[in-house]
């Protein structure tokens, strides 16, 4: 089978400073900026928000993925993500650590062992969480109703 070779392209124009506009074709555009901590503002998307945000989203379109492929079915799914960014000497700033807070919802008789299950190969498998450097892991929260 041959390798599948995808590409995806962003452009970024600077709107005024420390705020500028991400592109991307077809898709509507963000503006994103410095967070405050690095002189900009709170009430822009920051390259460090979209970096876990990306990891977050990354990790529930795999879980949901695998559950689809391991007829897993759930109610619903909703999860908070933070990362940590420290200064690592001889690198500088660095995100750390990403820890996403998946919460699943499931009908009283879905397998909890087939779940965790799926849970972990998405936490394992996620392409974002695994072009990181970051330690990526999962805190599931699992509600029966």
């Amino acid at each position: 089978m041959a390798e599948q070779v995808h590409q995806y392209e962003t452009t970024v124009e600077l709107a005024e400073a420390r705020k500028g506009r991400l592109t991307a074709p077809l898709r509507p555009p963000i503006v994103m900026g410095a967070p405050s901590e690095f002189g900009g503002t709170d009430d822009v998307w920051s390259p460090e928000h979209l970096c876990v945000a990306a990891v977050n989203a990354c990790v529930m379109l795999t879980f949901i993925a695998i559950a689809a492929t391991s007829k897993l079915s759930f109610r619903k799914y909703s999860a908070s993500a933070t990362g940590t960014l420290e200064k690592v000497e001889g690198r500088g700033p660095v995100i750390t650590r990403v820890v996403v807070k998946p919460h699943v919802t499931v009908d009283a008789d879905v397998d909890r062992t087939k779940l965790e299950r799926v849970l972990r190969m998405a936490e394992k498998n996620c392409y974002i969480s695994n072009s990181l450097n970051a330690q990526v892991t999962l805190e599931p929260e699992i509600t029966v109703g």
